[in-house]
């Protein structure tokens, strides 16, 4: 009766603010020497009963039910001197536990920088349950990170799938970035772009994050749709210093390719009102314009005498120019010495303005006969055999994507009882209104014209061509007339999330440690949507590229004449009326891609915990159930028999059940030592996308399909390891895991496939594999080497290496089993930081690197598409010139790492991206006070 009269009054501190004591009890907090920052993951121990906690994100713990006596606290925390102070517990009520550490050697632990990081993010991995990776604000700010994909690459087994050179999506030991989860504060995040289930990271700016925490293992309190990883982001909390902050920061960022200079700028404060309650934020904004250099081409093909070619050659040339808006704002409240409650808000705006200007060279028509001739690695193509067609297209596409979220909650510790709450909104959208896409220009060139080609493949990369007859025509842009125009009037994808949660739990003090019951609930109910219109407009003899006229900026070869980039929205707008619609292909394009998934989560979870002074176990099972409802469209694509697509909406629903339970245990035999072992069952939904029931088509004849019964990844995952913390600021990690995972998912590509009446060159289509097997390690090493004579005691490094072997089984073309590795793992990858930070003077040189992967699977391994290895190297420079004014300077992508994806074929890799985008450079400053 009495626990659950302190239950109560823990709740309604929640409101009322008021205290009620309890006996026995030592409340504190733990803040650095500086009494600026509270110190997350410090462990505070009873030396004489072997109870022990971690202080929380505000650096708050509580000790409950102690004997009454005089005990001896003591505080650790990595980088630190261990801190120990004599406390008198009374019979009743509470008594103070504050504690202040300083850093080994003496003066203030808060430092800036990567040994900050070093030091805040080694405290809160030994601290952890599970196995887990942290990055912290002092390391994100210390590196020419554009977002917060590429701010995690400096992780344990983390790597990134760049989009023209930024840093994309996150790939956890190697795996595809589909199987993570991402969430915000607690949020978990939905999706703006309408394909993926994951979140790309590159909308959000890492300058609003306090933290980055990568959780590779699962408990039960946490959601189970987690195969990789959980990448848990936590924006600035009020009571995350003690002292009020503000920092200003402003940078200028140049690109080799574009020549351009764009700005960035951010803003970020925290501030006290009174002592229970504060507020945090900041803003960021980001511009920038780069350009890209691509080419891509069809899957190969070979003549006769084993000559390879390609049918269709693309020669693209990008201009990008991105702009970044973030913002963050969170309200804290200490009701009580037991209860703090919060909100927070989280707003990022990504506008992406794409021009991209194209060359393609169409040869279908040799497809019977091949090329004209051979000779060597040269193919040549004659138009007195074969019409010969070339397009010249500008795509002028602006996108807008957000990424919104709230939530409110409080959380209450009595030391012996546990309530935490919280409900949240998240909504997330990518949209377009008007985007040219393409505006096409094309010529047939026949017998009469005399044009003859050849081609190059002997290049590393891609095909080079030279026009050896016939080169006045090809080039004359009054040759291309309008071949199509299509206009995207919308294209509108809207993913939200409610949720509501509640975690309560109860703790019994025992000789030597602590047990604990806690149990749970959550509901997430998630609607995602995706509306297309297009107008597609007919072929126009009346206009010709010579009306729209630019002037190239591609570097890779000549491209010929291409269109003018903004003149080109100009043009039509002006002739729109004169341009006749193609109302089949609109009305086609238009339905094809709609569709609409909900995804409804009900979850419950009960738990029991051990924790002692050397051991922590939790055990216990979490039970989810999942319903889905699915819209989309079955489209009959037979314009000869038809006067407009037959369009039928198709609607599906089920559910399914999972269990999921798991047992992870802690064991600390010396205080730098660690050793985890986890096993859990985990799955990993659908793409929404993949399980609606849609049906797409797009100009080159290649469809794709959705899959209603799809099924869910579902995996039995194992994780076992060691952390040894072996001198100040030093630490050293490995981690194995293996993962047993039924019902992959991949996407298969059929060439030459048959579908609802139809025949197209490709159909893409998501299918259940049978079983993947995932094994692997990643160990990582940290050290600041501080025990170095001068001035070698500013040398520090950060180490880290994954292996994974990720494979499973598919059918191939002909009902055979083949042994595949999973689509976009890599096995190997690398990260290396060497840094010197001394006196005003901070310098560092990062390499990331990761292996080759299969990108897609076809329906026989030479129709499997290859992503290349890719290393990257970012050096960064800073200056401190006061205690609150640094200078700083950034050099990214130094060595121009290029993106290339092939198909194996004929004897070697053949070209099916290519793109380079040069190195960016950044400068600026950044205020604090």
């Amino acid at each position: 009766m009495k626990s659950s009269l302190r239950l109560l009054a823990g709740l309604l501190a929640t409101c009322s603010g008021a205290t009620i004591a309890q006996a026995g009890d030592i409340v504190g907090n733990v803040y650095d020497a500086g009494g600026t920052r509270a110190l997350q993951s410090a462990t505070v121990r009873v030396v004489e009963l072997g109870r022990e906690v971690e202080t929380g994100r505000d650096g708050g713990y509580v000790i409950a039910d102690l004997p009454a006596g005089t005990y001896t606290l003591e505080a650790r925390y990595v980088g630190a001197e261990i801190t120990t102070r004599s406390v008198a517990v009374p019979a009743s009520g509470r008594v103070d536990g504050n504690l202040t550490l300083s850093a080994i050697g003496g003066g203030d632990i808060l430092v800036t920088g990567l040994a900050a990081n070093m030091t805040s993010a080694l405290s809160r991995q030994k601290a952890a349950d599970g196995v887990e990776s942290v990055l912290t604000r002092d390391a994100i700010g210390q590196f020419p990170d554009q977002n917060a994909a590429e701010s995690l690459r400096r992780l344990p087994g983390i790597n990134i799938l760049n989009d023209q050179g930024e840093g994309r999506f996150v790939s956890v030991r190697g795996l595809d970035p589909n199987l993570n989860s991402t969430s915000v504060n607690g949020v978990r995040l939905p999706s703006p772009e309408s394909d993926v289930r994951q979140v790309a990271l590159d909308v959000i700016s890492s300058d609003i994050i306090e933290s980055i925490e990568v959780k590779k293992s699962l408990t039960p309190d946490m959601d189970g749709d987690t195969i990789g990883a959980s990448v848990e982001i936590n924006t600035t909390s009020a009571f995350d210093r003690k002292k009020d902050y503000y920092a200003v920061s402003a940078e200028g960022s140049w690109n080799d390719y574009s020549g351009k200079t764009t700005p960035k700028g951010s803003f970020d404060f925290s501030k006290r009102l009174g002592d229970d309650f504060g507020v945090a934020g900041g803003i960021s904004y980001y511009k920038r314009k780069f350009e890209t250099d691509n080419v891509e081409s069809d899957f190969w093909k070979q003549v006769d005498d084993g000559a390879p070619y390609s049918e269709s050659l693309e020669y693209r040339d990008y201009d990008v120019e991105r702009t970044r808006i973030s913002g963050a704002l969170s309200f804290d409240w200490r009701a009580s010495d037991t209860t703090t409650a919060y909100v927070r808000g989280n707003w990022s705006q990504f506008d992406d303005h794409e021009y991209r200007r194209r060359t393609t060279f169409d040869l279908s028509a040799f497809e019977d006969d091949g090329p004209s001739a051979t000779d060597g690695s040269m193919v040549s193509f004659d138009s007195a055999d074969n019409d010969i067609t070339i397009e010249r297209d500008l795509k002028d596409r602006f996108e807008r994507q957000r990424i919104r979220s709230v939530v409110l909650g409080s959380k209450t510790d009595t030391g012996t009882w546990k309530f935490d709450w919280s409900a949240s909104y998240a909504k997330s959208t990518e949209k377009e209104t008007f985007s040219l896409d393409p505006v096409r220009f094309a010529a047939d060139f026949d017998d009469e014209s005399g044009v003859a080609i050849d081609f190059d493949n002997a290049g590393k990369y891609y095909p080079t061509y030279s026009v050896i007859s016939g080169a006045d025509a090809v080039n004359d842009a009054a040759s291309y007339t309008l071949n199509r125009v299509e206009l995207t009037t919308l294209s509108d994808s809207q993913d939200e999330e409610w949720a509501v949660k509640a975690d309560l739990a109860r703790t019994f003090a025992a000789d030597g440690g602590d047990f604990t019951i806690q149990a749970g609930g959550k509901a997430r109910w998630r609607d995602k949507s995706y509306d297309f219109n297009m107008i597609r407009y007919k072929k126009s003899k009346d206009f010709t590229l010579a009306d729209v006229l630019g002037s190239q900026t591609y570097r890779l070869i000549d491209m010929g004449p291409v269109a003018l980039k903004g003149g080109t929205a100009d043009w039509f707008r002006a002739n729109e009326a004169d341009l006749s619609i193609n109302d089949y292909a609109s009305a086609l394009d238009s339905a094809t891609s709609d569709y609409s998934v909900s995804e409804d989560i009900l979850a419950g979870y009960l738990l029991a915990r051990w924790d002692s002074d050397t051991m922590r176990v939790i055990g216990g099972v979490r039970i989810e159930r999942t319903r889905n409802e699915m819209d989309g469209n079955l489209v009959v694509d037979d314009e000869d028999n038809l006067d407009l697509p037959s369009v039928t909406p198709v609607h599906f629903e089920r559910s399914y059940t999972d269990w999921l339970p798991s047992l992870t245990l802690r064991y600390s035999p010396q205080r730098n030592l660690v050793a985890r072992a986890a096993v859990y069952k985990s799955l990993m939904r659908p793409n929404l996308k993949d399980i609606a029931p849609r049906f797409t088509v797009n100009e080159d004849n290649e469809a794709e399909v959705g899959n209603p019964y799809l099924k869910p990844y579902r995996a039995w995952n194992a994780d076992f390891g060691f952390d040894y913390y072996f001198s100040d600021n030093a630490g050293v990690s490995f981690n194995g895991f293996y993962k047993s995972i039924d019902d992959y998912i991949i996407k298969t590509v059929y060439s030459d496939f048959t579908f609802n009446g139809a025949t197209y060159d490709q159909l893409t289509i998501p299918t259940n594999g049978d079983k993947a097997e995932i094994v692997g390690f990643e160990v990582s090493y940290n050290q600041a080497f501080t025990m170095l004579p001068a001035p070698f005691d500013g040398l520090l490094t950060q180490v880290n290496y994954t292996y994974t072997d990720a494979r499973g089984t598919v059918q191939d073309e002909d009902g055979f089993a083949r042994k595949i590795s999973l689509p976009a793992s890599a096995r190997n990858t690398f990260n290396v930081v060497l840094g010197y930070t001394k006196g005003p003077i901070d310098l560092r040189a990062a390499g990331s690197y990761r292996d080759g992967y299969v990108d897609e699977v076809g329906d026989n391994p030479e129709g499997d598409r290859y992503v290349q290895q890719h290393f990257q190297l970012d050096l960064s420079a800073k200056y401190k010139l006061t205690d609150n004014v640094r200078l700083f300077a950034d050099w990214v992508n130094v060595n121009n790492a290029k993106y290339f994806a092939y198909q194996n074929f004929a004897g070697a890799r053949r070209l099916l991206q290519f793109e380079e985008y040069g190195s960016t450079v950044k400068f600026g400053a950044r205020v604090t006070f």
